[in-house]
């Protein structure tokens, strides 16, 4: 399966790094073909590792909106699934991944649960999808 893994970084030590290649790693050694954001950012040539995660990346050259449009491709054009790391639902760019994949209706998984149920576990449920697309579940 193609997998985008979506997560938090700003604001988390060396942007979440760490927690973006385990996942990865895990996908992988399951057979998956993983899009990862942080390696892209790496392939681009940014090593965030030994970031704070509060950084002002623009001041380093890094360009959010190249960065989100270049995901949120892959997403719309290559991904069969998302994968979401702990601490999504407080990132807006993790959010808006996870609402993209939800709008296109492919399927979106907490990344744990997938990593031990595979298919068969519990996908993002409707009142975090709501979260997702409106940051809030409407009143």
């Amino acid at each position: 399966m193609r997998i985008y893994v979506s997560g938090p970084m700003r604001g988390l030590p060396a942007f979440n790094h760490p927690a973006f290649e385990r996942a990865a790693c895990a996908l992988r050694g399951q057979g998956h073909e993983v899009f990862s954001p942080q390696e892209k950012n790496e392939a681009d040539g940014f090593d965030f590792t030994s970031m704070s995660g509060t950084e002002d990346l623009a001041e380093i050259g890094f360009d959010l909106r190249r960065s989100l449009a270049l995901d949120l491709g892959w997403i719309c054009a290559e991904a069969e699934a998302v994968v979401a790391l702990p601490g999504w639902r407080s990132s807006r760019g993790a959010r808006a991944e996870v609402a993209t994949a939800l709008a296109l209706d492919l399927p979106v998984w907490p990344a744990k649960a997938f990593l031990l149920a595979g298919a068969d576990a519990p996908k993002i449920g409707t009142a975090e999808r709501l979260v997702a697309l409106f940051g809030r579940e409407p009143e």
